[in-house]
């Protein structure tokens, strides 16, 4: 079965969470995600730098961009 291709959009942190955890619970795969961008400072300091909300529940197209760069596709 050909994979579909990964998508750079907005998404919502547990949806986004779920393209990489998807056979995780909704809030595991958020926690797994969120840990995975702690570990990793130069994700976490260019995530920062592109929002001016740090309590947003959504990423953006350029923040999915540099989690994709750091972590690779889902």
């Amino acid at each position: 079965m050909k994979q579909l291709e990964f998508k750079i959009r907005t998404y919502g942190r547990m949806e986004l969470a779920q393209t990489y955890f998807p056979d995780l619970l909704a809030i595991s795969a958020w926690n797994k995600l969120k840990r995975w961008i702690e570990n990793c400072p130069p994700l976490k300091e260019r995530l920062t730098t592109l929002t001016d909300n740090p309590k947003a529940r959504t990423y953006t197209p350029r923040q999915v961009e540099a989690i994709v760069e750091m972590l690779g596709e889902p």
